[in-house]
């Protein structure tokens, strides 16, 4: 019997590299192109979930194939933190999250065929207070672009956190415990 194909529905290079850990390489990548407006009063748990839901119908694939999707966003309270428009408000976000704890959220969805299986990852984050000189500093390095809440954990910014509970690698956009049980779920087998 042969493997599956993997396809991963996103362009994120974080992804690719977190997927290798696992021993795996998408035989194709394929973001989708979803609207990622949250709704009014969403909250950031049923944003992810959503915004992946419509990721993993948006993706071609062949019925044997599997998908992968996810979606990574910011939380802090009810508000979602998505990737800032440009340095202002990534330097807004970041005095948000200075100081305080807040929530990343990662919603993971896999479909083979008709079948579909879904996780989602909490995980709670601690930054530092942060100095107008550490945010214009890290603003500087550009490491915010593109980035939900405007920070990578594994960039510069990781030396700003000084608690996390739960996944790292959920921080990162692809939590790999989950990711593992969700694509052996779907008969990818992991390692081979």
């Amino acid at each position: 019997m042969t493997r599956p194909r993997l396809i991963l529905g996103s362009g994120s290079p974080r992804r690719l590299e977190l997927l290798a850990q696992l021993g795996l390489a998408p035989d194709a990548v394929r973001p989708s192109d979803v609207d990622e407006t949250p709704a009014r009063d969403e909250l950031p748990r049923v944003y992810c979930e959503r915004v992946t839901a419509a990721k993993l119908a948006a993706v071609e694939a062949l019925d044997d194939d599997v998908v992968l999707c996810a979606d990574t966003t910011v939380a802090v309270g009810r508000r979602i933190l998505g990737k800032p428009a440009d340095a202002d408000e990534a330097a807004a976000f970041l005095r948000l999250i200075s100081g305080r704890r807040h929530k990343v959220v990662t919603a993971l969805g896999v479909r083979r065929g008709t079948r579909s299986w879904r996780r989602t990852s909490v995980t709670s984050v601690k930054v530092k207070r942060l100095s107008d000189a550490e945010i214009a500093g890290y603003l500087s390095t550009g490491d915010w672009q593109g980035k939900a809440g405007a920070y990578a954990i594994q960039g510069p910014a990781g030396a700003f956190v000084s608690w996390i509970e739960g996944s790292y690698t959920g921080v990162m956009g692809l939590p790999v415990h989950e990711t593992s049980c969700l694509l052996q779920a779907a008969g990818l087998e992991v390692w081979r």
